[in-house]
Formats: structure tokens, sequence, C-alpha cells
């Protein structure tokens, strides 16, 4: 479904835009998925709308055919990169699952903040973006997905995630699309 509309209080998702990740082979231009993560945090900020930034610190525990290497993450992996020019009142949301919303009080921080909207970004596509989501869907909220303000590091998942799982999910619209409806409903306002 193509983008119609925002609700009066959405929030923007931006999910693993940290060192770590962003240092990693993707499918699309990391630095054009930051420009538009960020065209769209400063966007959601100018319009006093609430700015998720989420990270990643570990794995959910048990066994997978295809675990992570094992260790800690080296120094400054999970730091978000300055480029989002982080707020004092952003929410920072650190997972330790695919999804934002697992295991973490980001629904009640959304809930208190009578958020009813959710616009989600970042990398990856088909794991961290896509999970968060499906936990934002299944908890009630209307999901956006920018899907020009994402990647992944395999083409066929990110392809995958926007042609068949995102239009079951919400809406799907290109960053400018999104700014765009946030001017229109801030001049209804």
């Amino acid at each position: 479904m193509a983008l119609t509309t925002l609700d009066p209080i959405t929030a923007l998702i931006v999910v693993d835009l940290q060192h770590g990740i962003v240092g990693l082979p993707l499918v699309h231009s990391i630095g054009d998925v930051v420009g538009r993560a960020c065209t769209l945090a400063a966007a959601f900020r100018r319009h006093g709308l609430p700015v998720v930034l989420v990270n990643v610190n570990g794995g959910a525990p048990g066994r997978t055919e295809r675990p992570r290497a094992g260790g800690p993450f080296p120094d400054g992996w999970t730091d978000l990169i300055p480029e989002l020019d982080r707020q004092p009142d952003d929410i920072a949301v650190t997972k330790r699952t695919w999804g934002a919303f697992a295991s973490t009080d980001l629904e009640s921080q959304l809930r208190s903040r009578g958020v009813t909207q959710v616009v989600v970004a970042g990398v990856a596509t088909g794991t961290g973006v896509e999970s968060t989501a499906r936990q934002a869907y299944e908890a009630g909220f209307n999901v956006t997905l920018a899907i020009d303000a994402m990647t992944d590091s395999r083409s066929e998942a990110h392809d995958y995630s926007v042609a068949n799982v995102f239009p079951r999910l919400g809406e799907t619209g290109s960053t400018q699309a999104i700014v765009e409806l946030l001017a229109i409903r801030s001049a209804q306002a």
C-alpha cells in the first residue's frame, strides 16, 4: 500500500545505524541510507515528534545454524553514528534481539507519549528493520517503512522484505514523501 497519511503522534525508529554495522558490506550506499535517516530524524524533531535511536549489543540466547561470531563486540562497535545527531529528547534503545520491541521498554515509552504510528528505517532490512516493523504491527501501531532509508547485506533479503513483507505490515514510502506528509500534517494542526 502506498503511503497515505501519518497519525498526529508518529515516532521515527532508526534501527542499528551504529559504527560496527555501517562499516559492513551492504547492498545500497550506506552514505545514502544514513543521509536519508538523518533527514527523517531532523524532520521528526522539527515537528516535535519522537525519534527512537536503536543499537544492538548482543544477541538472543539459543542455538542457531548460523551463530554470530563469539566474543564481545570490539570497543565502539555498538556506538550510534554521530551523523544521527542524538538529542537529549531522543529515545535510546539497546536491543539484544533482532527487533527493537522484544525485551525492551520501547512499547511503553511510545505509548506514554501517545504514539499510534511508527516510521521505521535502518539496517538490516530483512532482520532488524523487518523484525521491528513486525513487532510494532503486532503491538497495534500503524507502521510505515521508509524504503529508501534502509539496506541489507543481502539484496535478496532487502528485496523480499520490501516487496512481500512490508506491504502486509503497513505502508511504504520514500523519505521525501514522509517529510512532505509531516509538513502537511503540521500545517493542518
